[in-house]
């Protein structure tokens, strides 16, 4: 029998951790993202260190908010994985213990994701959800805005009891607990909002007759009593060239699909791809994403971005037709549980998802 243990001392009460533990958009944050299934529910772990695939997860016990246990399978391989949550004078002990009860892993693999995800991941988890609490200015609006700063602790300064045991046929070896997953969070100001273009005047030809320019009147010498001068000839009115026609060039429509291609802690970043149908080509395009609120856009490719409020409108250059522009954006949002804006229009036509 092989088994993993891992302990750490939260200050953070059972019920906030118990929440992390069970809420889907939490649980995504720090572990692996979910999906229900008919008796059973499926974790992404596929990419994870010490995973070799999803992770099909039943649930064999659930006492809330002291213990929760769940039976694994992934791979060729069962495990049963048991965390309990007692309280302590500051705060909360969890114990996470997973069991190998069929096949084979990496133990030191799975080990490490399991020290990661619990004293690294999960903590800043809890820290926002205990910011959220004592957060009393949240209603005046702003204030959440800008994140609270996390430092990173030395080996001298990590949470006391922090500790992981691996257990191999009996023998017990001991392994040093090392705290440290960096929160990452999309930084920076949004960009400066785009001149806006110059207005170009259509100049239309005036339907108004040509103005007739002034004539001075002039004596008409008499005629000779001999011979009458012969009245003049009028010279032939030329008639007018009919302008062409101009031609009827049909626009088609834009379409356009977002995709969130990475999911973080406190934000995350997305991809529009436009796509032009028609055979002409558009001079500009314009794409609208609302972000929820207090959200900010960092980086961008692919476009120039201004943001008003949760709205953020890029623009890009000449589009041909037939063909796509790709743009990418980080969105930096104080809420974990945001993975994707409210909103994604072009031309008042909604995004369509990847």
């Amino acid at each position: 029998m092989i088994e993993i243990v891992t302990e750490v001392d939260l200050f953070h009460p059972p019920a906030r951790i118990w929440r992390a533990l069970t809420e889907r958009a939490l649980l995504a944050k720090w572990f692996a993202d979910s999906a229900p299934g008919s008796d059973r529910w499926i974790l992404a772990t596929a990419a994870l260190p010490g995973y070799d695939a999803d992770t099909e997860v039943e649930t064999v016990e659930l006492r809330a908010p002291d213990r929760l246990v769940v039976r694994c399978r992934e791979a060729g391989r069962a495990t049963r994985l048991a965390c309990d949550l007692t309280p302590t004078a500051h705060g909360t002990r969890l114990s996470v213990r997973e069991v190998l009860e069929e096949g084979d892993w990496d133990a030191d693999a799975r080990a490490e994701q399991h020290e990661q995800a619990v004293t690294g991941r999960l903590p800043a988890i809890l820290d926002w959800l205990a910011f959220q609490n004592v957060d009393l200015r949240r209603a005046e609006g702003g204030l959440t805005a800008e994140l609270p700063v996390v430092r990173l602790l030395g080996d001298d300064q990590r949470r006391p009891g922090r500790r992981r045991v691996l257990l191999a046929a009996g023998a017990v070896t001991l392994i040093a607990a090392a705290a440290g997953a960096t929160v990452w969070a999309t930084a920076g100001e949004p960009p400066a909002p785009a001149a806006p273009a110059p207005t170009t005047s259509l100049v239309m030809p005036s339907s108004a007759a040509p103005s007739v320019r002034p004539t001075t009147a002039r004596p008409t010498p008499s005629a000779s009593r001999r011979s009458a001068s012969p009245s003049p000839t009028p010279s032939p009115t030329p008639s007018r060239t009919p302008s062409p026609t101009p031609s009827t060039v049909v626009v088609a429509p834009l379409s356009a699909t977002y995709e969130t291609v990475t999911d973080r802690v406190f934000g995350y970043r997305g991809e529009v791809v436009l796509r032009n149908p028609g055979p002409a080509p558009r001079p500009t395009w314009t794409v609208t994403v609302t972000l929820h609120d207090g959200a900010t856009v960092g980086s961008v490719s692919g476009a120039e971005a201004t943001q008003d409020g949760p709205v953020v409108t890029f623009t890009g250059s000449a589009l041909p037709g037939g063909e796509s522009a790709t743009i990418r954006f980080d969105v930096r949002d104080p809420d974990p549980s945001h993975n994707a804006p409210t909103a994604c229009t072009t031309e008042n036509t909604p995004c369509i998802p990847a």
